[in-house]
């Protein structure tokens, strides 16, 4: 997958990088593999549940704002033009974010229905850690899914994902970059269109 860089995309990481300060503990890698291992068994009970559509989006809602570092993601995903959101428009970006992401995340592990996540292991990258499992899919090769996982919030959560080497953080700023810029960089109007895009 090919992701173009622009200048919003470099000062935007800039900025988030900023927000992801190393830890003065090294992370927990017994911790970061229980939180993925229960992340995965609570993705597997989902996806196994024979639910409807909607009613899994609302569980995929519930675990990503669980597992994950949503104000962390969704700040990642504004980039620079977070710098002049006011913090009203912030909150309610960070909440209609999150509910886009799970639908948009949700539609992907429903393709899991009959598969499996297996956690691999757990390494150490700069002042993160890297949770690799494999998803095995019938009819399909395994693949990879990786979980990066940090402790800035004082527990361990994970921040970012990486399906079959596609980086969710950086797919997700350029895709939000492409609808505010649609819009005229009218962020209320993105925040509307967030509630119900997926």
């Amino acid at each position: 997958m090919t992701v173009s860089v622009s200048r919003r995309h470099l000062i935007g990481a800039a900025v988030a990088a900023a927000a992801l300060p190393g830890t003065a503990f090294a992370l927990n890698q017994t911790n970061a593999r229980t939180m993925v291992t229960k992340l995965i068994a609570d993705i597997n009970k989902v996806i196994d549940s024979g639910k409807s559509e909607t009613a899994m989006y609302r569980d995929f809602e519930r675990i990503f704002r669980s597992y994950s570092d949503t104000s962390y993601i969704a700040a990642y995903a504004m980039g620079v033009d977070g710098r002049r959101a006011s913090a009203a428009q912030k909150r309610a970006f960070t909440d209609a974010f999150t509910g886009y992401i799970s639908r948009k995340y949700g539609q992907r592990f429903r393709e899991f229905i009959g598969g499996r996540l297996e956690v691999d292991g757990v390494h150490q990258v700069k002042n993160f850690l890297e949770v690799r499992t494999t998803a095995y899919l019938r009819g399909e090769s395994p693949f990879e899914v990786n979980f990066h996982v940090s402790d800035r919030t004082g527990k361990e959560l994970f921040f970012n994902i990486y399906i079959e080497g596609v980086n969710m953080l950086l797919t997700e700023r350029t895709e939000i970059g492409a609808m505010l810029d649609k819009r005229q960089g009218n962020i209320d109007k993105l925040i509307a269109d967030l509630k119900t895009a997926s």
